[in-house]
């Protein structure tokens, strides 16, 4: 069932593959989604919030969590929301595009770049996002 359901989706969605496997000792990881400038950091772009709110302690959450799990080198795995400029993302407005500020981590956990146990994702080209997938055009009928 799960090579199946895996074949369908490498048909469907245009996935770069790459090895995530985890030690064999270890069996907690930590991942981290979007958390970006272009998302948390107040006034960063069109998504970011527009005044600190509740939203900020999902941050200091992360903050605290990638902290323990560094402490004891259990894997950390950042995905950082990342487009190209050209390439709308209905529906919502240009967001988090490469090279800009929108789409790094947010300061507060810019420290995790340099972890051994840290992995972080961005889209860095502006062929393939953050999660891997190659972006495309969506048809307006």
């Amino acid at each position: 069932m799960v090579s199946t359901t895996l074949r369908l989706l490498k048909n469907e969605l245009p996935i770069d593959e790459g090895s995530q496997l985890l030690n064999g000792d270890v069996k907690t990881g930590l991942v981290l989604v979007d958390v970006v400038n272009g998302v948390f950091t107040v006034g960063t772009g069109n998504l970011s919030l527009r005044q600190p709110d509740e939203y900020i302690s999902m941050v200091d959450e992360s903050v605290k969590l990638a902290k323990a799990f560094s402490e004891k080198q259990w894997p950390v795995f950042a995905f950082l929301d990342s487009h190209h400029p050209d390439i709308p993302d209905p529906p919502y407005p240009s967001h988090c595009i490469i090279g800009t500020p929108e789409f790094e981590l947010v300061q507060a956990l810019q420290w995790l770049e340099n972890k051994p146990n840290a992995t972080v994702r961005r889209g860095t080209t502006m062929a393939v996002d953050c999660y891997g997938l190659r972006p495309y055009r969506i048809a307006h009928s």
